[in-house]
C-alpha cells in the first residue's frame, strides 16, 4: 500500500512539473510586460488571484521556475502589500505540501528531486541545537537555496507549526522588497525600481556567502 501511495504522489508531482512548464512558464512571460499583466489580473479577478497564487506554489515545490518573477509580479499587480501578502502566503502554502509530502514518504520522495550529493552538502540540519535558528536566518536572506530546504526539513523532528512561522516570517522581507521593486518598474519609476533590484542583488550575495560559510563551517553533532 505504501509502494502505491508513494507512485500516486510521484505522479501528482509529475502532473505539477508538467504544468509549470507549460502553463507557469507562459505566465513568467506574461509578467515581462507589466500593464498586459496586470490587465489579465484584473481581467481574471479572483480566479487571476488563485492562479498566480497556484503557480507561485508550484514553483516552490518543484522549483522548476524561479521565484524572483512571481515576486516582482506580484507588487506589480497587485501592490505592495497586497503582493506581499500573497506571495508570502502562496510560498509558505507551498513549502507546507513539501514538508508534508517529505514527512510522509521520507527520503525516497526527496531523491526524486535532490541529488544525494546535494542531500549530504547540507550539512546544518544536522545540527539540532543550532538548526532552527539557522534555518530562520537562511530564509531571511535571499540568496539561499529555500526549496532545497523545504525537501529535507520534512525529515527532522522540528514541528510544522514551527515550520510555518519560519516560511511566513522568514519569506516576507525579500518577498516585500521585490514586491516594491515591481510596484515601482509598475508605475514606471524605474530609477526607484532600479536600485531596489542592485539592492535585491547585494542581499543575494550575502545570502549565498552566509549560506556557503554556516553550511561549510558548521560541525556535525555527535548521535
Amino acid at each position: 500500500m505504501k509502494k502505491y501511495r508513494f507512485l500516486i504522489a510521484a505522479l501528482a508531482l509529475a502532473l505539477l512539473a508538467f504544468l509549470t512548464y507549460f502553463v507557469g512558464r507562459p505566465l513568467v512571460d506574461f509578467m515581462s510586460d507589466p500593464e498586459a499583466f496586470r490587465v489579465w489580473i484584473e481581467e481574471k479577478g479572483v480566479w487571476g488571484v488563485l492562479a498566480f497564487m497556484g503557480m507561485n506554489m508550484v514553483q516552490v515545490m518543484l522549483a522548476i521556475i524561479p521565484g524572483g518573477p512571481f515576486e516582482i509580479g506580484a507588487g506589480l499587480a497587485f501592490g505592495v502589500a497586497k503582493g506581499t501578502l500573497i506571495c508570502d502566503l502562496a510560498m509558505t502554502l507551498g513549502s507546507i505540501v513539501t514538508f508534508l509530502f517529505t514527512r510522509r514518504f521520507g527520503l525516497r520522495f526527496v531523491e526524486l528531486f535532490v541529488s544525494k550529493e546535494k542531500i549530504e552538502s547540507v550539512k546544518f540540519l544536522k545540527s539540532s541545537r543550532k538548526r532552527d535558528g539557522i534555518i530562520f536566518l537562511f530564509f531571511l536572506l535571499p540568496g539561499t537555496p529555500k526549496d532545497l530546504i523545504s525537501y529535507l526539513v520534512g525529515m527532522t523532528d522540528m514541528k510544522l507549526s514551527k515550520w510555518i512561522v519560519i516560511n511566513l516570517v522568514g519569506r516576507a522581507p525579500a518577498i516585500l522588497l521585490s514586491a516594491l521593486s515591481g510596484s515601482a518598474l509598475g508605475t514606471r519609476r524605474y530609477g526607484i525600481a532600479g536600485i531596489l533590484i542592485v539592492l535585491i542583488l547585494i542581499f543575494y550575495v550575502i545570502g549565498t556567502l552566509i549560506y556557503r560559510k554556516h553550511n561549510a563551517d558548521l560541525p556535525e553533532e555527535s548521535a
